[in-house]
């Protein structure tokens, strides 16, 4: 069986500078790393990479985190009950490690079902799993389960999902903000200097040019700070905002007209009676239901849409998109208005004065904000997880998504594009998994359009798996990097649910607390200790034109091994041999690289990459294949502004404000105890709950924090640096005071992932539960939640603080 993730070793004497480029988050960014005798010392920003521009803090300190002595260096078994202070770490070899974990999975899916096993890996987003995300994915669809906890509800369902029932693509993440290009860059909830330092610096230099900035966040952080227009919306308003900002375009005329009627479903008829679409069918008979209907301005009276030709049988310019129409169909007078009508019907309420009083952002900053979306386009627009961690994630998403649709900017210059792509055979083995199979996804049955449809699960599914077998047992776990108890809510309901698997595997770099529940835990590499393929960057043209084989700089630390090497070990111990190519990483590449034409040899020769020419194709929509215009991949083959998919299950067509389940307005009696809003944010100098045991990170930020306004530390008797409890309906948690006089007195913002120590400063770590837990996710509760995708409300909780005492 071939070994080759490690691939070619640098050199062992002198000094050496080899290309690379940091994997340890999204963005991925071009570096250079120096080698001195065969050491790791440094790691250096890549300006001739085009995610290179600039590399944080966590790249920079990369060689701590592969020198680090708290890194995990053998396989280990649990030899003591999982309710025991001692797990009795036994150390094991690899073959008994990975023969064990082959049969006891054998063994589960033999008895319960492939589906009664949970894969489980942190997000790629966060962390270095890029390298073998797709492998995990492979692997689990081949074993057979449809079950994958990506933190998808997290991290990805508002800019990936959410707004396929309106695109048929994820926006913003599947199409990119063309920052190059762009006239105006909105970041929504986003800010790329912590997440995404590549779209940062490319966002300044587009300032540089003369783009226009508009932020919408909380805290006055990062970009905001440079904004033309800094938003400092209610955590949980956002929604409001949007179609608020829909309602000042609209009313103003300030949206592309042509764009919306030749291709959104805008001038599309919905029925008065039922809120669907109307059929053609309905009008002159037959059971033709994908014909639909607009009104003709022209001649009164109603006209067909062919959903397959993407035409209808006028000009578009005589469609109607306002007003009320009575249809005579075969069961008689139907009252219809076009959808865009009920778009605007639904912004209605949200005029400036209005958004003011929900989201506290002026009026008359709500106009400046709406002419500058207008006047200065194209708009590139990118938003993160800020969006994500709410209960009213879905609409908020969806109704920037519309508002977005206004400026006619989709797939154009300077607008967000769907970049092109190397060709590569995907790897990621759907024609493993059965649609029957798919069925079985946790929480799909609850949520059909939610993060199940896509064979994803949340936390709060998987504890009810394992806890109350709903729908039905969860067994086993396998989990790659992630550390659920501390990157997602409710960690004492998911401590005791993770205490009673039959079976956990848990691969890591090192021993976190959701590693400490596990039956097997083996050590990783960090991505600087083996190979790494990529191919394309996202960001921009240049980016996707580029693939890159990182080189891997030195030896694994002690008996480490690539999470790659260790998923087609275990898929051939587990008869999959045919499928993961005979356990050969090289010959799997080869085949992902085959349709590009580039070879492994040629990667390695050149070790800064392989730039393909691409060429960028905009408004990819209008093209002509086989004589009628590509649309979009929705029913209508229109941007569907009005969603009957959504309808048919309940949902709302059009996005509405939905206010936030734990706020103030929503839950007055719960806001008289804890009369704050909670919200959070990820610090710049860690992955989520990772590094804090690195000394040059812990140094400039030894404490959890929480972020709050001076008048409302004052009015609590808090002092800056004081220890502070943050008490909330589901728990409490502790921090250091840090005062922020940009934030709204109303709203107080921690910090999640506190657990682990970093003995050469003598800084402690922290327990997952219990009086001294720093657990910022342990006070935020499963019991609020996205009624489509699941997420829950890090971004938007209630709170209350106190000095802690002692």
């Amino acid at each position: 069986m071939a070994v080759a993730a490690e691939g070619t070793m640098a050199a062992e004497t002198g000094i050496e500078k080899v290309p690379s480029f940091c994997a340890l988050c999204v963005s991925r960014c071009g570096a250079v790393a120096t080698l001195e005798d065969g050491k790791f010392t440094a790691l250096e920003a890549d300006p001739s990479h085009p995610t290179g521009q600039a590399l944080c803090i966590k790249g920079k300190v990369a060689p701590e985190l592969v020198y680090s002595p708290a890194r995990l260096t053998h396989p280990m078994k649990r030899t003591n009950p999982k309710g025991a202070a001692d797990p009795g770490w036994q150390r094991i070899g690899w073959d008994e490690a990975l023969d064990t974990v082959a049969a006891r999975l054998k063994e589960l899916a033999d008895k319960h079902g492939p589906e009664c096993v949970v894969f489980n890996n942190a997000s790629p987003s966060t962390s270095a799993l890029c390298d073998s995300v797709d492998w995990l994915k492979r692997l689990r669809k081949r074993y057979g389960s449809p079950n994958q906890s990506i933190s998808m509800e997290l991290c990805g369902w508002g800019r990936y999902l959410a707004n396929l029932y309106h695109y048929g693509a994820g926006l913003p993440a599947e199409c990119m903000p063309d920052l190059e290009n762009a006239g105006t860059i909105l970041f929504w909830g986003y800010n790329p200097t912590v997440s995404r330092i590549a779209h940062a610096t490319a966002a300044v230099q587009a300032q540089g040019r003369g783009a226009k900035l508009i932020v919408v966040d909380p805290r006055h952080a990062g970009l905001a700070r440079r904004a033309d227009e800094w938003l400092r919306v209610r955590p949980g308003s956002d929604g409001a905002l949007a179609l608020g900002l829909i309602n000042v375009m609209l009313a103003r005329g300030w949206y592309d007209k042509a764009f919306i009627r030749d291709w959104s479903n805008g001038p599309h008829l919905v029925r008065a009676d039922t809120g669907r679409l109307l059929r053609w069918s309905d009008v002159v008979g037959g059971d033709d239901s994908k014909h639909l209907v607009a009104w003709d301005v022209e001649a009164e009276q109603p006209v067909a849409y062919h959903p397959g030709a993407g035409q209808y049988d006028v000009a578009t310019g005589r469609l109607a998109l306002f007003g009320q129409v009575t249809v005579e169909t075969q069961s008689g007078a139907v009252a219809c208005r076009p959808a865009f009508q009920l778009l605007a019907d639904t912004v209605a309420p949200h005029d400036p004065e209005a958004v003011e009083r929900l989201t506290g952002v002026p009026a008359e900053q709500v106009v400046r904000t709406a002419a500058l979306l207008w006047k200065s386009r194209p708009v590139g627009y990118m938003a993160w997880s800020g969006l994500e961690q709410q209960s009213n994630a879905t609409q908020m998403a969806r109704a920037i998504g519309l508002l977005y649709a206004l400026t006619g900017n989709f797939d154009a210059k300077g607008g967000n594009v769907q970049f092109p792509a190397v060709p590569a055979n995907g790897i990621g083995g759907d024609e493993f998994l059965s649609e029957a199979q798919r069925e079985k996804t946790l929480g799909r049955a609850e949520r059909p359009l939610g993060v199940g449809r896509y064979d994803h699960v949340t936390s709060a599914e998987i504890y009810r798996g394992i806890l109350e077998q709903k729908p039905y047992a969860v067994r086993g776990l396998v989990s790659f990097g992630s550390n659920l108890l501390l990157a997602h809510a409710d960690g004492a309901r998911g401590r005791e649910a993770l205490s009673k698997l039959e079976f956990h595997l848990h691969t890591d770099h090192f021993l976190n607390p959701t590693a400490e529940l596990a039956d097997i835990v083996l050590p990783t590499t960090t991505p600087f200790e083996h190979e790494g393929l990529k191919i394309g960057f996202e960001i921009s043209e240049e980016a996707c034109s580029l693939i890159h084989l990182r080189r891997q700089l030195v030896e694994p630390v002690g008996e480490a091994r690539p999470d790659i090497r260790i998923l087609f070990d275990l898929a051939c111990r587990m008869g999959y041999s045919a499928d993961f190519w005979e356990g050969d990483i090289e010959a799997a590449w080869r085949h992902q690289l085959a349709p590009s034409g580039v070879t492994l040899e040629e990667l390695r020769a050149k070790p800064e990459g392989i730039r393909l020419p691409l060429e960028t194709r905009y408004r990819k929509y209008a093209e002509e294949v086989d004589g009628s215009p590509r649309g979009f991949a929705t029913p209508s083959g229109k941007l569907e502004l009005y969603s009957e998919t959504l309808h048919d299950h309940g949902y709302t067509a059009l996005p509405e404000y939905e206010e936030p389940l734990v706020s103030p307005r929503a839950q007055p009696k719960l806001a008289a105890r804890f009369p704050l809003i909670l919200t959070c944010t990820k610090d710049s100098l860690y992955c989520e709950s990772q590094h804090r045991g690195l000394p040059s990170l812990r140094r400039r930020a030894p404490d959890p924090q929480v972020d709050m306004h001076p008048d409302t530390a004052a009015a609590r008797n808090i002092a800056a640096g004081d220890w502070v409890s943050i008490d909330t309906p589901n728990g409490t948690a502790k921090a250091r005071a840090r005062f922020d006089d940009a934030l709204d007195p109303q709203v107080v913002c921690g910090q999640h992932g506190w657990w682990q120590d970093c003995p050469e400063l003598e800084a402690p770590g922290y327990p997952v539960v219990g009086p001294e837990t720093a657990n910022f996710n342990l006070v935020i509760g499963h019991d609020a939640v996205d009624p489509v995708s699941g997420s829950v409300p890090m971004r938007a909780y209630l709170c209350e603080l106190r000095r802690a005492e002692g």
